[in-house]
């Protein structure tokens, strides 16, 4: 049996068996397809209004609006469509059901763009990493938005150097439905040679959602997320949250875990909350234009796409994690795209930094689902708190490592750099042999 063969048995299995998993853990790991994603797409698809009385509501119809147009929304405005692909399946069993196997669909087209005819090495350990990352987080990586634009930020990021507007599309639709692909595209603008392709993609990509949205009469709304997240408290599995959560674990005075009913999400309070909140975000841009300026530095000091590219796009995505006021579990499989794209470029340097992502992963499903019941109280325990404290370090030293990398990528003389070829990474990136 061939090697690509193994690989789509592995596939499905792993695929199958972590759907299957969301019905049996605790805490609703599976929740925001059935509470929210079916409700928004329910509400387009029937002018704006949902029955109730399909959510437990006795009240006649409700308006809820078209998500992003005519109400502000979380998210960017094309998170709707695989919203709305989802109910192409949801006569097999419902809604939920119906969302695992869309997304089982698209990460299997970009599978198929990763592995593939299974004759490179580092491409067909990108692909085994990436199972076993969905394998180690568990439902949370299959049940989320956030998985439908990891494959779209791989098989974007695998183009970028064979067919940048290709790639640089694709990234951008990834971003118009959950924002941190644009670390990617930043990542790519910085290294690659043909960045003016690449900004050419994301744009155009902008232009004709902005347009559309704006035809629809949303024009008001179509920043609307921007705003609903600069707005938001400290969630508890930010990293920046962890001393708050242990003053609330421990019992201390003036500290709690409550729950934020507008955004769905638990929050932390305690001593100086709005000074941590409002610092949050310039910290965050701070330490985002600082990476993105080493990457700068180094490319102008003749380094290569092959060396720079995977760094710089992984601690600018770790930047977002590890920086952000911010912390739903899901937002851990960001993680899988670089580090799959460093993998098909030197499996042999990303081994351990994916052997550290692996770790993230599978503390992050004994967070949550297994033991968030433990956190979701105004005293958490002690237990579960140590496991989301271990991840968050663990994150915080995936990203310190990360930009320690970036730091020591050799540089050239320009001049050196100038006439370097850019076969090696074409090949890599762009060739599935």
């Amino acid at each position: 049996m061939s090697r690509r063969a193994v690989l789509w048995i592995a596939f499905v299995l792993v695929h199958v068996g972590v759907a299957v998993l969301g019905w049996y853990q605790p805490n609703a790991p599976m929740g925001d397809v059935y509470l929210v994603y079916e409700r928004w797409s329910t509400a387009w698809m029937n002018g704006g209004y949902i029955d109730p009385s399909t959510y437990g509501f006795a009240r006649s119809q409700e308006y809820v609006g078209f998500v992003g147009i005519d109400v502000a929304w979380v998210y960017p405005q094309l998170a709707i469509i695989p919203m709305l692909l989802a109910r192409l399946f949801i006569g097999i069993d419902g809604y939920t059901p119906a969302w695992a196997i869309l997304v089982t669909i698209i990460d299997a087209l970009a599978f198929a763009v990763l592995v593939g005819r299974g004759r490179s090495r580092g491409r067909v350990t990108g692909a085994w990493f990436w199972l076993a990352f969905i394998a180690l987080i568990g439902p949370i990586g299959l049940y989320r938005l956030d998985t439908v634009t990891v494959a779209l930020a791989i098989a974007g990021g695998l183009w970028l150097v064979g067919r940048p507007w290709l790639g640089s599309a694709l990234l951008a639709v990834g971003v118009w439905m959950k924002v941190w692909p644009a670390a990617i595209i930043a990542a790519a603008v910085i290294a690659l040679r043909r960045r003016f392709a690449v900004i050419g993609g994301a744009l155009a990509v902008t232009v004709v959602t902005a347009a559309t949205v704006a035809i629809a009469g949303g024009g008001s709304h179509l920043l609307g997320f921007v705003g609903d997240q600069t707005g938001r408290g400290l969630q508890i599995e930010a990293p920046v949250s962890t001393f708050y959560l242990w003053r609330s674990a421990l019992m201390l005075p003036d500290s709690a875990v409550y729950y934020n009913p507008n955004m769905l999400t638990f929050e932390v309070s305690g001593p100086m909350l709005n000074e941590v909140i409002a610092i949050m975000t310039p910290l965050l841009v701070l330490v985002m234009a600082s990476v993105a300026g080493l990457g700068a530095y180094k490319v102008w000091r003749g380094a290569s796409f092959a060396r720079l590219f995977p760094p710089l796009a992984l601690a600018l995505v770790l930047g977002f994690i590890a920086v952000n006021k911010v912390g739903s579990p899901q937002y851990q499989v960001w993680i899988v795209a670089p580090l799959v794209l460093g993998l098909v470029l030197d499996r042999r340097r990303w081994a351990l930094p994916s052997l550290l992502g692996l770790v993230i992963a599978l503390l992050t499903q004994i967070v949550y689902p297994l033991m968030y019941d433990g956190l979701m109280l105004t005293h958490p325990y002690v237990v579960p708190t140590l496991m989301l404290t271990l991840r968050n370090i663990a994150v915080v030293a995936l990203f310190v490592w990360t930009v320690v990398i970036l730091a020591r990528v050799p540089m050239h003389r320009r001049v050196r750099a100038a006439s370097a070829s850019p076969v090696a990474p074409a090949v890599a990136l762009a060739d599935g042999h």
